[in-house]
């Protein structure tokens, strides 16, 4: 498919990916739109057009063959370019987070690392090695990066925010404690173990 992913369905196809890859562990061999739509929340005529755009994966009735279908989509995410990520930070999380191997069961390439630290820089993690912070704008041009993950002191995080953006990438990961101001067009989440897990404490007890 020659024509660019918005990152809209870039980004459905990053979920519909997550939820066949946890099927074909439970076993499963096949699966419905609906059932996607079920673990999703997206609605099953959106996934099917999603899908259809790509060519004709499922039957009527019948569903989708889950191992052809993570294969297809594998498959359009990496030639799209569309899951390659900078990680800024290599201490302890950010090494935790590029040697996790839940991105590449994902489809996602972390294709650059960055660290102020001339200590780290020139050391490898999680497989990639980690270069010099001033590399950064020079990287997400070269290697088609849209996503970058913030995985810095609280103090760093708006400043890297910064040079993310102007380099062109447009969906920030942050791991950081720092509130980020970004542009409209950016889509900033923050994920905060502690945070999370008063949310969903809340949500089960009320």
């Amino acid at each position: 498919m020659a024509e660019r992913l918005t990152v809209g369905v870039a980004a459905r196809l990053s979920r519909y990916l997550q939820v066949l890859t946890q099927a074909k562990k439970m076993g499963k061999d096949r699966i419905s739109s609906q059932e996607i739509a079920d673990y999703t929340n997206i609605n099953a005529t959106q996934i099917r057009r999603d899908l259809s755009g790509f060519g004709k994966f499922g039957k009527r009735g019948v569903g989708y063959n889950i191992d052809s279908l993570l294969g297809e989509i594998r498959g359009i995410l990496r030639t799209q370019g569309q899951h390659n990520i900078a990680l800024v930070g290599a201490g302890r999380l950010g090494q935790a987070i590029a040697s996790s191997p839940i991105f590449a069961e994902h489809g996602i390439n972390i294709a650059a690392v960055f660290d102020s630290d001339p200590g780290k820089v020139g050391t490898q993690v999680g497989g990639v090695t980690i270069t010099e912070y001033d590399g950064l704008a020079a990287a997400v041009r070269d290697k088609n990066i849209i996503v970058g993950v913030l995985a810095v002191p609280a103090t760093a995080a708006q400043s890297v925010a910064d040079d993310l953006v102007e380099a062109g990438v447009r969906i920030i990961f942050n791991y950081s404690e720092g509130l980020l101001g970004v542009p409209a067009e950016v889509t900033v989440h923050t994920s905060n173990p502690a945070v999370e897990l008063l949310h969903a404490l809340y949500f089960h007890l009320t």
